[in-house]
């Protein structure tokens, strides 16, 4: 279990890396083809790489969003919860949003292939 555990840290590190990094190519690397995602500011979920990738160009077309994992704890699912510090800013660099928010991942064939947003 601690192999999966650290392998799934270590692919979540990368896809935040390259989320805030704006690689796309580079953090769809991190999921399955059919991946799950939230639209955390609209509500609702995007399934497939394409539609990931429409959703955060659209996303940051209008903000700057900054995601920094704080903790990771595996859950008894077999999920990973990972508290993350979030702040959004808008294209001018206000900040909009600064809190800490739970995102919680689904893994298969050790790729990401969905997150929730949840409760930390």
């Amino acid at each position: 279990m601690l192999t999966d555990v650290t392998a799934q840290i270590e692919l979540l590190r990368k896809a935040y890396a390259a989320f805030n990094s704006r690689d796309i190519d580079e953090a769809l690397a991190t999921m399955t083809a059919n991946v799950s995602w939230p639209k955390a500011f609209e509500g609702g979920f995007v399934v497939g790489a394409e539609a990931i990738r429409e959703y955060w160009t659209r996303q940051w077309s209008g903000i700057n969003p900054n995601v920094e994992p704080t903790t990771f704890t595996p859950d008894d699912s077999g999920r990973m919860v990972v508290k993350v510090h979030q702040v959004v800013r808008d294209l001018q660099g206000k900040v909009i949003d600064n809190r800490h928010v739970g995102h919680r991942y689904t893994f298969q064939d050790g790729l990401i292939d969905r997150m929730e947003i949840c409760d930390v």
